[in-house]
């Protein structure tokens, strides 16, 4: 097993792109790439630019016909079916758009197969995780669901267990679809409940089905839900399955729109307690998986205050090097910040002020709290879930 990790990373990537007023601004990876580089992250990270997945590849996932229908409209928008998803407001084509998304396919894919080799134990794709697209049709800002097609690559090749981690402040609606009948993939998210946010889905009783059920897990949490009470539940609800699942390869997307400045959503965390849940993940990786971990960017609106300081920490950890919250950020990226969007970059990778106590975490064998809504919807989902895992309600 190699001990390096490496990153999917070339401007081309900026290639996807909704157009202007679009949330999903591209901006957000070219600013987290400046900033990993300000870092020097780059030089512990590799990035690499891989070539666009083949219709092949993307057929492992996606329905013929729909793979299709994006190359018609990605050669001419006005040709776009929405019957598809696309040419909608969350999916509006444009040129090259089969393109863009395919390539993005083909770096998440190349950094499953880079871990499944052996060598390297972490890759990074901060600009995968597209996890709502649909086997048949776009959704939610995604074409081509990158997650779904590495996790097909690593079962084809040999992989049994894939555990699949989903924080993003979005239910992973797409690949839980996509695996929901298969017991070799263990798919958990944890995100604001679907009352007020898209896509309404993921509540706890949904576990899957036929020989797959008990292999779908979901945390739906309040809004307002912030740092400490969101880490409870990532340990309390999602650790013990994923431990019991027992995965040979983790992958998991950071989507960042959890943060309380996320202009779409209505969670309350820091990019600290982001950060606290990157360093746990990667921790649970080399407990289960010898390393194996392939993580995804995803969500994220807040383009300039979040997204960048989040996946520079989620790369700093995945190349072993830690940056620590109230380091400074480097005055050259602030004011590429400036140069190109106006604004005053954030002066620090927290949000905490200095001298503040790491975040505190309540661990569950403490005692469930029946008047608070957080515990309540750890609490649902582990009714829901344990037992198919063998796990016991109160203790585990």
């Amino acid at each position: 097993m190699g001990d390096g990790a490496r990153l999917i990373w070339d401007p081309i990537f900026t290639g996807y792109n909704f157009g202007d007023g679009h949330p999903m601004g591209p901006l957000r990876l070219d600013l987290t790439a400046r900033l990993c580089k300000e870092f020097g992250l780059f030089d512990i990270v590799a990035p690499i630019a891989p070539e666009p997945a083949d219709d092949d590849l993307l057929a492992t996932v996606h329905d013929w016909g729909f793979i299709a229908a994006v190359k018609r409209a990605s050669a001419d928008p006005a040709t776009a079916e929405s019957a598809y998803g696309l040419g909608t407001e969350d999916d509006p084509a444009f040129v090259g758009m089969h393109e863009a998304s395919a390539r993005i396919v083909g770096g998440t894919v190349e950094m499953c197969r880079a871990v499944h080799a052996g060598e390297i134990e972490h890759g990074v794709n901060f600009c995968g995780g597209l996890h709502h697209a649909m086997r048949d049709r776009a959704s939610g800002f995604c074409i081509y669901n990158d997650i779904a097609v590495g996790i097909a690559w690593l079962l084809d090749h040999g992989v049994e267990r894939v555990a699949y981690l989903d924080v993003d402040v979005h239910h992973g609606d797409g690949v839980e679809a996509i695996f929901a009948d298969d017991p070799r993939v263990l798919t958990a998210s944890i995100h604001e409940n679907g009352r007020l946010l898209f896509p309404g889905t993921g509540w706890a009783r949904d576990i899957g089905h036929a020989s797959g059920e008990g292999y779908a897990l979901n945390v739906a949490l309040p809004a307002g839900t912030s740092d400490s009470a969101w880490l409870r539940a990532v340990r309390s609800a999602i650790f013990p399955v994923v431990r019991a699942f027992k995965p040979q390869v983790l992958v998991t997307q950071h989507g960042c729109d959890t943060h309380m400045e996320d202009p779409l959503a209505h969670l309350a965390l820091t990019v600290d307690a982001q950060r606290q849940a990157m360093l746990d993940i990667h921790d649970l990786a080399h407990e289960l998986c010898n390393g194996r971990w392939i993580s995804l960017g995803g969500g994220g609106y807040e383009l300039v205050n979040v997204v960048p300081r989040a996946w520079t920490h989620l790369t700093a950890i995945a190349g072993h090097r830690p940056i620590e919250p109230q380091t400074e950020i480097p005055q050259a990226w602030r004011d590429q910040v400036a140069a190109l969007t106006g604004r005053r970059g954030p002066a620090r990778m927290s949000d905490l002020p200095p001298g503040s106590s790491p975040i505190w975490v309540q661990p569950w064998e403490l005692g469930y709290n029946p008047h608070s809504p957080v515990d309540a919807a750890v609490m649902a989902t582990r009714e829901a879930i344990f037992a198919h895992h063998g796990l016991d309600v109160w203790f585990d």
